[in-house]
């Protein structure tokens, strides 16, 4: 199970497709590495803010390891690195695209995620089998 040092995913927890994407973190991390916050959070909030995001709409995720923030397809793909050896292929894969093609379409799905992936009325709760695992 993931400690107080685990790394920190921050997502959008009315987003669908950030919802999706925990779904797949809850279910490919299976030693619990991850700790996930939502940016609505006191915790999600404050980590974007220190990160220089903007808790308010922010135009990607965060993920917090080692001390470090790290945004769009960086943070993608270090957490599918830590996600096995197929993951850390996909990983590999994502890396060898330029970083000036893969960040602008990264941000312009952020941008219109909820018009393309649609927004949940609330914001999302975890189940009792992953409570351990969301920061407040």
């Amino acid at each position: 199970m993931a400690t107080e040092a685990a790394p920190v995913i921050v997502f959008d927890g009315v987003c669908l497709l950030c919802s999706r994407w925990v779904d797949f973190i809850l279910r490919h991390d299976r030693e619990g590495r991850f700790r996930l916050a939502t940016m609505q959070s006191s915790h999600g909030s404050s980590l974007l803010r220190a990160h220089g995001l903007s808790p308010d709409d922010p135009t990607s995720f965060l993920l917090v390891q080692d001390g470090h923030g790290y945004t769009d397809t960086d943070a993608i793909a270090r957490v599918l690195s830590q996600l096995g050896r197929g993951w850390a292929l996909v990983s590999g894969l994502l890396r060898a695209i330029p970083k000036f093609l893969r960040d602008p379409a990264y941000r312009w799905v952020a941008r219109h995620r909820y018009r393309l992936f649609g927004r949940r009325k609330l914001c999302r709760v975890p189940d009792a089998a992953h409570a351990a695992r969301f920061l407040d």
